[in-house]
C-alpha cells in the first residue's frame, strides 16, 4: 500500500478540489458531448465527428473517478450518457479497433463496477469480444487497426494494445472463460520480446508476418523516428506491463514494466516536463503531458507492487511528474474546457502540439485519486 506525508497528501487534495471545481464548471458545456481536444478554448465533440475514436471512454472514465469520490449524481448521470451514446460506435463494428478496451472498459466496465448495471456489463462483454477477435492466431498478436492511409495494416502491432488488454483479463474472470486472459497473455509475450528493446525504451509500431509471426519492420508511428521512444508508448509500455503483471503474476511483466519505467525516469528527471520523443532534435520543444500523466499512475502502481524500499523511488518520480505538470501545464480557468495543457498527439504534425486532450485529464485525475487512496480497480 501507498503511503505519502501529510504535505504530499494536502497537495494532492488541493489539486482533487481543484479538479472537481472545474469539472462542475465544465459539465453544463458537454451535454452530448464525448470530448476529444480543445477547439476554441471548448472542448471537440466526438459523437458528430467519429464515434468510434480511440478516445471516446476517456470522458466518461474521468467522469467516474470523479464520481467515486465525491458522490455527485451529475457526474454519473453524465457518464452515462456518453455511455448510450457510445452505442453507435457497435453499429460501426467495421471501423472498430484494438482501443475497444479504452472505448468500453472506461465507460461501461466502470458503471458496471460502481453501480451494478447489467446492461453496462453486457457493453465491455461484447467489447472484450470484440478485441479477443482481432488476435491473429498464426502471428500470436492483436492487430491494432483495420485500415491505415496506404497501407496494409494486417501485421500491424502497436504498444498502445497493452493497455486494453485489461478487459481481457477482467472478461475472463467475468465468465470463467479462460480463452480472454489466454489471447492476453499471448499478446504481451510477443510484445515483451519484440516492442521493448534492451535498454527499455519502446517501439510504436512493429510489422509481423501475419502467417508466421516474423518481426518484419518497426514503424514510427506517433513518434519522432524509427529507433526513436515516442514518450506516450513508453507510458503505455510501462503502466501497460504493470497492469499485466497485476492480473498474472507473471515476473517477466514486472520486470519488462521496470525497464519502460528506468528509462521514462532517466529521460525526465532534468525538468520532469516530458518530451513528446525521447529521442527527438532538442529544437523544437514538444512536450506530451499526457505520456506524463500515464507514466505517474504507472509508476504509482508499480510502487505497490515493489518492497517499499524498492518502490520508493517510483513513488518519488511520480510526484515529481505530477508536481511539476502542475505548477507548469494545468489552467485551473473555469471558463474554459480542459486542465492539462501540453499534450500532443504526433510529433510529426505541428497541429497536433500543445493541445487539452482529454485522456490527459483522465490520467492525470487517477493519478491524484491515487494518491488519495482510491480502491477503484480501473485496469
Amino acid at each position: 500500500m501507498l503511503t505519502f506525508d501529510e504535505n504530499e497528501l494536502q497537495w494532492a487534495e488541493s489539486i482533487f478540489r481543484k479538479i472537481d471545481a472545474k469539472m462542475e464548471k465544465t459539465l453544463p458545456r458537454t451535454k452530448g458531448v464525448i470530448p476529444y481536444r480543445v477547439e476554441n478554448g471548448k472542448f471537440e465533440n466526438m459523437v458528430k465527428k467519429n464515434i468510434c475514436w480511440w478516445t471516446n471512454g476517456f470522458w466518461e472514465g474521468l467522469l467516474w473517478l470523479l464520481y467515486s469520490r465525491t458522490g455527485k449524481q451529475a457526474y454519473r448521470e453524465a457518464a452515462q450518457q456518453g455511455e448510450t451514446l457510445l452505442d453507435g460506435a457497435f453499429r460501426n463494428y467495421p471501423r472498430l479497433h484494438h482501443d475497444v478496451g479504452f472505448l468500453w472498459q472506461l465507460s461501461a466496465g466502470l458503471d458496471y463496477k460502481l453501480t451494478g448495471n447489467s446492461e453496462s456489463r453486457l457493453r465491455a462483454l461484447f467489447a472484450a469480444s470484440i478485441l479477443m477477435s482481432r488476435f491473429n492466431l498464426d502471428g500470436g498478436y492483436i492487430r491494432a487497426w483495420n485500415d491505415y492511409p496506404d497501407d496494409d495494416t494486417s501485421g500491424w502491432s502497436i504498444i498502445d494494445t497493452m493497455m486494453n488488454l485489461s478487459i481481457l483479463y477482467w472478461a475472463s474472470k467475468e465468465l470463467g472463460d479462460a480463452r480472454f486472459a489466454r489471447v492476453a497473455r499471448a499478446h504481451a509475450d510477443k510484445s515483451l520480446h519484440h516492442h521493448l528493446r534492451p535498454d527499455g525504451s519502446s517501439k510504436h509500431i512493429v510489422v509481423y508476418d501475419p502467417q508466421t509471426g516474423e518481426e518484419l519492420a518497426e514503424r514510427a508511428g506517433q513518434g519522432y523516428a524509427c529507433g526513436s521512444a515516442w514518450s506516450r508508448g513508453q507510458a503505455w509500455a510501462l503502466y501497460g506491463f504493470v497492469i499485466s503483471y497485476h492480473h498474472t503474476d507473471k515476473q517477466e511483466y514486472l520486470d519488462a514494466s521496470k525497464r519502460a519505467a528506468n528509462f521514462f525516469i532517466a529521460s525526465v528527471q532534468e525538468d520532469w516536463l516530458p518530451r513528446c520523443d525521447f529521442r527527438s532534435p532538442e529544437q523544437p520543444v514538444v512536450y506530451d503531458a499526457s505520456a506524463g500523466a500515464i507514466a505517474a499512475c504507472g509508476l504509482l502502481e508499480l510502487a505497490t507492487l515493489l518492497p517499499v524500499e524498492e518502490g520508493r523511488c517510483y513513488k518519488q518520480a511520480a510526484l515529481h511528474l505530477l508536481r511539476e505538470m502542475e505548477a507548469h501545464f494545468c489552467d485551473w480557468n473555469p471558463d474554459s474546457d480542459g486542465i492539462l495543457h501540453y499534450g500532443s498527439i504526433n510529433y510529426k504534425e505541428p497541429e497536433g502540439r500543445n493541445r487539452y486532450l482529454v485522456y490527459s485529464d483522465f490520467f492525470f485525475t487517477q493519478a491524484i485519486t491515487k494518491m488519495l487512496g482510491s480502491d477503484l480497480e480501473i485496469w
